[in-house]
């Protein structure tokens, strides 16, 4: 019997490897496939929060020290992050029909509980007759960090490259009333 029973060892040895192998690799590829949506999900968040004026979600989004930065400058931590978007859109709370915003193209690079991602973005403003009319475009380049099990943007990058931010400065400009 012991005759027989160290040969069938021996080939299933490397089918029991292999099966462990196997399911390791289903976990870490699900675990890869659950990061990526949860970013992903991130990224909706973002845009479907700033538009809806809900700013403490919003910031919740960041790391507590997280920064968001663009050419005209950048805030770090959320409490600035959350002063920012009250002087530029207005107060929390608000209802808006005046804009929106679209992002597209996700490209998502995970490393453990790190990530980056590029994504685009177009600003989509009421235009004179109540038409939306494309305003701002451009690349948002992110990092993430997983915090106590869940992703956050430690750090965003709005990169404007339709117009350039000169030439949104003086449309956004146009568009204040006079004071």
């Amino acid at each position: 019997m012991i005759r027989y029973l160290c040969p069938l060892a021996l080939v299933l040895a490397p089918v029991a490897a292999l099966a462990q192998t196997n399911q390791a690799s289903v976990e870490a590829r699900l675990q890869r496939v659950e990061d990526e949506l949860a970013i992903r999900r991130i990224l909706i968040d973002y845009a479907g929060f700033l538009d809806g004026r809900d700013y403490a979600a919003y910031a919740n989004l960041f790391t507590p020290d997280g920064e968001w930065t663009n050419q005209a400058g950048g805030r770090k931590g959320r409490d600035e992050i959350r002063a920012m978007l009250e002087s530029v859109m207005g107060p929390a709370g608000t209802p808006n029909a005046a804009n929106y915003h679209l992002i597209s193209n996700p490209r998502i690079d995970l490393d453990g509980d790190r990530a980056t991602a590029t994504s685009r973005y177009l600003f989509v403003m009421r235009g004179p007759e109540g038409q939306p009319t494309p305003s701002l475009a451009g690349i948002y380049t992110d990092e993430f960090v997983r915090l106590n099990g869940e992703w956050k943007i430690a750090r965003r990058v709005a990169n404007d490259i339709m117009p350039t931010p000169e030439e949104w400065r003086n449309t956004m400009a146009q568009r204040q009333p006079s004071r």
